[in-house]
């Protein structure tokens, strides 16, 4: 098919989908489908008018990838879709990839008004937009959605989906595996060497900069880098006596994280943003960034810090 621009800015409408279409799929909420279509990943989904709701209210929690392919007309789009689902996968739940037959779920392509496949439209927060409209080997496309995760991540976009099929490891008692990738930072920290700490949290991070558990192990082992053999007293002494210093107050911010007091850190952070200007807003901001990502961007006292954060600077 023909490669034409996708631009439809705004909310998905979907006033033009009814609750079933003839011929087309019925309720498959899995992540597989018939006829050579895609099928593997605790990430991806195979969309029908019965869950395509749903999926898109999802992507208020993490970015969801559609990708729209006809396995009988362009096969090769199909093997977009594939490689797709692969990444998810290795991407832990940064974004859920919608697999979208086309001929299978006509009134979805129809309502989306796609123009040509293979098209992967990328869904935040219910508004779409053009990501890839070609097929490419899987090393650059992993290249490129890597890309587009750093650039979603630098926004504050950190979100994760829940696997849709998983099973629970344990260890035949019924407790938990903990994930072996993150024993030898864990490990490090209990042995007190936190600076081999934040040597293999980084290592982790540089190898996939989407994993969300590493990101934010990175950034606290970090705070408590920054605050060992700090004196409490003496910093909030300093950050008193000199309230616009970047390193005073980004001090005692540490410090309020690591006793608990994590909506002080932000509201310290947030007024110096709102105080400053130039490198000295832009290192506050920065390391209020990283206390977001210790705490998790999932958690409520980190959203409000966010709108906040957003007020300060606009």
């Amino acid at each position: 098919m023909s490669q034409q621009s996708f631009s439809r800015p705004g909310a998905i409408d979907l006033s033009g989908l009814s609750g079933t279409t003839p011929g087309g799929a019925a309720g498959n909420a899995g992540g597989g489908a018939a006829g050579g279509a895609p099928g593997g990943s605790s990430y991806a989904v195979q969309i029908t008018e019965q869950n395509f709701q749903s999926t898109l209210e999802s992507s208020t929690t993490a970015p969801v990838f559609l990708v729209f392919y006809s396995p009988t007309r362009m096969p090769e789009s199909a093997d977009l879709a594939r490689d797709l689902e692969t990444l998810s996968g290795e991407f832990e739940g940064r974004f859920l990839v919608g697999l979208v037959d086309i001929d299978a779920a006509p009134a979805i392509a129809q309502a989306m008004q796609i123009p040509s496949i293979p098209l992967v439209v990328a869904v935040l927060d219910g508004r779409p937009a053009p990501l890839l409209q070609d097929v490419l080997p899987l090393d650059q496309l992993r290249a490129q959605i890597t890309q587009v995760m750093q650039q979603l991540t630098a926004n504050g976009v950190a979100g994760r989906h829940q696997p849709r099929a998983a099973a629970v490891a344990d260890n035949g008692d019924g407790e938990p595996v903990v994930d072996p990738r993150y024993a030898a930072a864990q490990d490090a920290l209990g042995d007190g060497d936190v600076d081999r700490a934040v040597a293999e949290y980084q290592k982790l991070v540089d190898a996939n900069p989407a994993d969300v558990e590493a990101a934010a192990g990175l950034a606290m082992a970090k705070v408590l880098q920054r605050t060992q053999g700090v004196d409490l007293n003496a910093a909030r002494a300093a950050a008193a006596a000199t309230p616009d210093d970047v390193d005073a107050q980004t001090m005692v911010a540490d410090l309020d994280m690591l006793g608990g007091h994590v909506d002080d850190a932000f509201h310290r952070l947030v007024e110096l943003v709102r105080r400053t200007a130039g490198d000295d807003r832009d290192r506050a901001r920065e390391h209020l960034l990283g206390l977001f990502a210790a705490v998790g961007n999932d958690d409520p006292r980190v959203l409000k810090g966010r709108q906040n954060l957003a007020s300060a600077l606009f």
